[in-house]
């Protein structure tokens, strides 16, 4: 009984056991929270921006549609190899009247009656049939649709270059909007630590000016630099979110808040060289691409005024309500009954080989022949054009690349010495010992001290993603893009 007791007294009451499951959901809830606001929070890494973007875009998936097409017409193509096989069956029901003299329906449909030349007009009438099945197969065509087969195969190739180029660019611009997103938000940073000193200097001056150590006009000077330093700021956000649209519209979102990858600050690509030539850079090969489609629709146009051989086989079978002895003496020799009309009597049938050639085809061709040839020189041109301005490229990524890695080098001896500088101005500055237009000068090249240091490894690998679009060699870029 005692024990019951004791363990009734310390028993916890209900209200505790409900504040303790209380406080239980409640911590729970707030870690759900902050692991979805990690999760939220998490880096856009450069990969996921690219896959994002070569998914999303509605032109790249418009250049997938453009290749099925293309695919889909060269099956037609070869289809179009196949026999002509006609199937018809048809049931009519009217007069035979025939008459002597001759007869040229162009333009118009005829009425193809059989029957015996009356002295008068009758209208004796009864159903008749046509039952008919045709072939045809143009066999040999001299390399006519051979011709075809390649082209529609050149317009695919030339297609499936288009999306590959257009996949290349694609990511190129995404990687470029990245990097300069990157150097804008910190160029924020910047400003805004720029306003922070400011406003300290401000507060340095007043104070000193209300104790008269200084002039007012050093007051009006801080209050000048402020107000610069908080335009300088603003027009940076104004440049940060145009960019950040550029990027958030290359990934087809609508709108981008996510944090990006700022590794890019404190890490430099290592691998400069490739192997890969200027021939294979996917834009030089969709205009090599469309060299080739030229030239095998040349090579169409010319075959089209090859001849064809075509076999041809024809089976018949007709019926008729009239007699055989139909004749002006015996017009009642016919029955109007359906089944008797559409009965079939007469069995015939045509087999045989054909070969036909309009010999005009050479005049009709000849200048789709020339116009076609222009045009593989155009595209021979543009061909030259787009080889030369790559190399040109090529050859300032390099000394890109070899002016950034330079600049790397110098920003901290950079750095070092107006940070140094900015803090002996400060310090005498506050004693009395130079002037505020030192120490503004003196922040000035901290500033830009900061941005230099900033945009120098962005710098670097802007050169590097200039020679990967320049190479063709995407992977040089992108392989070493990704956080360690």
């Amino acid at each position: 009984m005692q024990n019951e007791k004791r363990a009734v007294m310390t028993a916890p009451p209900a209200f505790v056991v409900g504040a303790r499951r209380m406080v239980i959901v409640m911590v729970s809830c707030f870690l759900l929270t902050d692991i979805r606001a990690q999760e939220v929070q998490q880096p856009l890494s450069l990969g996921q921006a690219l896959e994002t973007g070569v998914q999303n875009f509605q032109r790249i998936q418009a250049k997938r549609n453009y290749v099925q097409s293309s695919e889909a017409l060269t099956r037609n193509t070869r289809n179009e190899y196949l026999p002509n096989v006609i199937a018809s069956v048809q049931q009519n029901y009217g007069t035979v009247n025939g008459q002597f003299g001759p007869l040229g329906a162009v333009g118009v449909l005829g009425v193809a009656s059989a029957g015996p030349v009356y002295q008068e007009q009758n209208w004796n009438a009864a159903f008749g049939a046509l039952y008919i099945v045709n072939m045809n197969w143009e066999v040999f065509t001299f390399g006519r649709v051979h011709s075809r087969i390649e082209a529609a195969k050149a317009q695919v190739s030339r297609d499936s270059a288009d999306l590959a180029q257009e996949e290349f660019v694609h990511k190129i611009k995404i990687s470029g909007a990245y990097l300069n997103l990157l150097i804008a938000q910190q160029l924020v940073r910047s400003a805004q630590s720029n306003l922070i000193r400011a406003e300290i200097v401000q507060r340095t001056v007043r104070a000193r000016a209300l104790s008269g150590l200084n002039p007012g006009v050093d007051s009006a000077l801080a209050n000048a630099e402020v107000s610069r330093a908080k335009l300088s700021l603003i027009d940076l956000r104004n440049n940060e979110q145009q960019v950040r649209n550029q990027l958030a519209q290359l990934l087809a979102l609508n709108g981008l808040q996510a944090v990006l990858d700022t590794s890019f600050f404190t890490r430099e690509p290592t691998i400069f060289t490739t192997d890969a030539v200027i021939a294979q850079n996917p834009q030089v090969k969709f205009y090599q691409a469309r060299i080739n489609q030229a030239e095998k629709t040349t090579s169409l146009v010319k075959k089209s005024i090859m001849p064809g051989v075509t076999l041809f086989g024809i089976y018949q079978a007709r019926a008729s309500g009239f007699d055989y002895n139909y004749t002006p003496q015996y017009s009642d020799r016919y029955s109007q009954r359906y089944s008797d009309g559409v009965d079939p009597s007469r069995f015939n049938y045509v087999a045989g080989v054909s070969l036909s050639w309009n010999l005009m085809s050479p005049l009709k061709v000849k200048q789709q022949t020339r116009s076609q040839r222009f045009i593989s020189e155009a595209y021979r041109n543009e061909y030259d054009q787009i080889s030369v301005q790559l190399q040109n490229e090529l050859i300032l990524a390099d000394q890109r690349i070899e002016n950034s890695l330079q600049s790397i080098r110098e920003v901290p001896l950079q750095y070092q010495a107006a940070s140094d500088a900015y803090t002996q101005k400060s310090v005498l500055y506050k004693n009395g010992l130079t002037t505020l237009v030192d120490l503004q000068q003196a922040i000035y090249a901290l500033n830009r001290a900061e941005i230099d240091r900033s945009v120098a490894y962005l710098n670097v690998w802007q050169a590097l993603l200039q020679k990967a679009a320049a190479s063709g060699d995407f992977n040089l870029f992108s392989n070493q893009a990704q956080p360690q």
